[in-house]
């Protein structure tokens, strides 16, 4: 999961447990859980927190909870600009485990740094420490993910990891709720089905609304790829997927003029990624920006297409396909486009809102990866 700051979240939580689903790639011997305050300005006080396999509709396995603990208490300090990590947790862990991860505090969690798209459902209960129960009691749910940022599992030393880093098209906006249907999450069982990709693990660093050059829908990609790719211990490859919100959001309601920017910085922003990411060994799989013609008409102001911004995209497309020096290409903007309309995603792909895809397009985009270059 990644993190961006409040953008029409709820206030907060007060003196209830959330309890939030992820999914995991490869299969591990341990779990430690990471939570964040990244973007908060004042402590978070957790006062227990639990880590189960997750059953349906919110529930967990019997027998399968294991009490999380820091510096081997059971509660904890998230301080405001900062993570806050686990003590590891001995928990066999299959490949694709869905895990389910709650968390208490009686008093006030403020809701700064949140993750609001998430395509899974979070649980929030009536008053109460329930992080324990097997079934709590649910005053509401959300879409959105809060304070858990991410599950690390203890994998063979033969294992290693492909980073799928992007905006809403890799954060999975438009799959199925609670499905795991996002490109990433099909790439995985991909590569779980493949002879001898089966201790390769696949991390989503898709954060919707994301952007190269500006800020707002969390750190720019810039920013933030330190923290989101380098920080990870062995990653292998990138398969990179970003720039369609510096081209769409410039003079529409999300963003004004002054964040208008050239085929050249968004270029220029490619070639940083690709040699940071050289420099650390790893290898770098460019895609290129898929279709968006007839993007989001419902929002105030329109100006989401535009010619200048389609001739915008196929320079920067071009330059993905002959000349950006990237490891590999992976052209899902000839996957998803319809051929007889090319500046439109292909109605079987959409879904629904002309820029992001449905479960059969995310399909058709994984499907997409060459394997040989994971390899």
């Amino acid at each position: 999961m990644n993190v961006w700051g409040p953008d029409a979240p709820p206030s907060g939580f007060y003196g209830q447990t959330i309890r939030e689903i992820a999914r995991t790639s490869v299969a591990g011997s341990g779990v430690v859980v990471r939570f964040t305050n990244e973007h908060g300005t004042t402590p978070i006080h957790i006062e227990a927190a639990e880590i189960a396999r997750a059953g349906e509709a919110g529930r967990l396995e019997p027998l399968s909870t294991r009490p999380l603990t820091f510096g081997g208490s059971g509660s904890a300090i998230i301080h405001p600009g900062a993570p806050l990590l686990s003590d590891p947790v001995d928990m066999i862990v299959g490949p694709l485990a869905r895990l389910s991860v709650s968390y208490f505090s009686s008093g006030f969690i403020p809701v700064e740094t949140h993750h609001l798209e998430a395509q899974q459902t979070a649980y929030i209960s009536t008053p109460g420490n329930f992080v324990a129960a097997g079934e709590m009691i649910v005053q509401r749910t959300t879409t959105s993910h809060y304070l858990l940022s991410a599950i690390y599992t203890r994998a063979p030393r033969t294992a290693r990891a492909v980073v799928c880093f992007g905006d809403s098209i890799t954060d999975g906006y438009g799959s199925s709720i609670d499905a795991d249907r996002r490109w990433p999450d099909v790439l995985a069982e991909r590569l779980l089905a493949a002879r001898g990709f089966g201790s390769v693990a696949v991390l989503n660093q898709g954060i919707g609304g994301n952007r190269l050059i500006h800020s707002r829908r969390g750190a720019r990609a810039l920013e933030r790829f330190d923290r989101d790719v380098l920080s990870i211990d062995g990653v292998s490859h990138l398969i990179m997927l970003e720039g369609i919100n510096d081209i769409v959001w410039p003079n529409t309601a999300l963003a004004g003029p002054q964040e208008v920017v050239s085929a050249s910085d968004i270029i220029g922003a490619l070639q940083q990624i690709i040699a940071r990411a050289r420099l650390a060994g790893i290898r770098v799989m460019l895609g290129t920006i898929l279709p968006f013609e007839g993007a989001l008409p419902e929002f105030p102001r329109g100006g989401y297409y535009t010619g200048e911004k389609e001739r915008l995209r196929q320079a920067v497309n071009r330059f993905i396909r002959e000349d950006s020096r990237a490891d590999a290409v992976v052209d899902f903007d000839a996957v998803m486009r319809d051929p007889a309309h090319p500046v439109r995603l292909l109605g079987e792909y959409d879904s629904g809102d002309h820029i992001h895809p449905n479960d059969a397009g995310y399909r058709a985009m994984a499907g997409a990866v060459d394997l040989t270059f994971l390899g």
